[in-house]
């Protein structure tokens, strides 16, 4: 048991010391505050200005992608396009691709042919089903045949040139255009691939026997009432460029789009080189309700070597 002069001697805070203490604290914290109020608040701007940007460069990178992947001289604008109107770019999106036989190869027969004949080499002008291709095609597996499956383009000079076009007839086999049937990995230490076709007589032939194996038609919708960047694809081709595509897929890249423009020029090099473009502009409010905007504008090489 303690005595009571230990007791006595013991001494602890006062009240006039506590609150002396917590004064003091906290003129040391609002003087603190003045000092990191700013660093703090130019952190979270920093992280909202990167996170704005990032969308704004994901949905360009992805727009610049894919319109490299474009059949030559199938790129398309539709709309008023002025940045605060909306405004479409589609094109025919291009799976794989490679030359075709000009001349028979003097094996087997491989295919059926105009004529009367039958031959391995695609006979432009009269009706064919089928030809092989110079050396393997790449990608093969991926190319959907039959139904509602991929197309088969040859020398795709775009709107305006009568049987060049493959826009026009819409999604039935006509013009320079026909839907894959079937298509047989070749065999041996050289093979070359067997693409099927429906019946149809392409009108001109390629003068580097190029084909394209074409997918269907894709959309970038932009629409800054909305404030959306929507792409589409899945659809129907059609002559005519529908605004906004019915029917198919959509995926929505952006939001916050509060401006936004596409822009193709498609003879940059003697017609043989475009340029399509893109401005892109995201607002998003900061916590005091001031409006912030990322712009960015990038343009893209579409090669239109038919």
């Amino acid at each position: 048991m303690r005595r009571i002069s230990d007791i006595a001697g013991m001494r602890g805070s006062t009240l006039i010391e506590l609150v002396t203490a917590m004064v003091l604290t906290g003129i040391l914290a609002a003087a603190a505050a003045v000092f990191l109020r700013l660093p703090i608040a130019g952190y979270y701007d920093v992280a909202r200005r990167t996170a704005l940007t990032d969308i704004a460069d994901l949905a360009v990178r992805r727009f610049s992608r894919d319109v490299q992947t474009a059949l030559p001289n199938s790129v398309r604008v539709a709309g008023a396009c002025t940045g605060l109107t909306t405004c479409y770019l589609e094109y025919l999106e291009v799976r794989t691709g490679g030359r075709y036989r000009v001349e028979p190869s003097g094996g087997a027969t491989q295919c059926p042919a105009g004529a009367g004949t039958y031959t391995d080499a695609l006979q432009v002008g009269s009706a064919d089903t089928c030809f092989r291709s110079l050396g393997p095609v790449p990608n093969l597996a991926a190319i959907v045949a039959g139904g509602a499956g991929d197309y088969l383009v040859a020398y795709n000079l775009g709107p305006g040139f009568a049987g060049a076009d493959a826009y026009a007839g819409g999604p039935a086999t006509g013009g320079n255009k026909s839907r894959i049937t079937a298509v047989t990995a070749g065999a041996g230490p050289n093979p070359e691939d067997r693409i099927d076709f429906q019946s149809l007589a392409f009108p001109l032939a390629s003068p580097d026997s190029r084909f394209h194996v074409v997918s269907g038609p894709v959309t970038y919708a932009c629409d800054p009432v909305a404030q959306t960047l929507t792409r589409h694809w899945g659809y129907a081709i059609s002559a005519a460029q529908a605004t906004p595509p019915a029917g198919g897929s959509s995926a929505l890249l952006a939001t916050g789009v509060t401006g936004c423009s596409f822009t193709y020029n498609a003879n940059v090099v003697a017609q043989r080189n475009g340029v399509a473009a893109i401005r892109l502009e995201l607002t998003q409010a900061d916590p005091s309700g001031m409006a912030e905007r990322v712009t960015i504008f990038s343009q893209v090489h579409v090669s239109n070597v038919p």
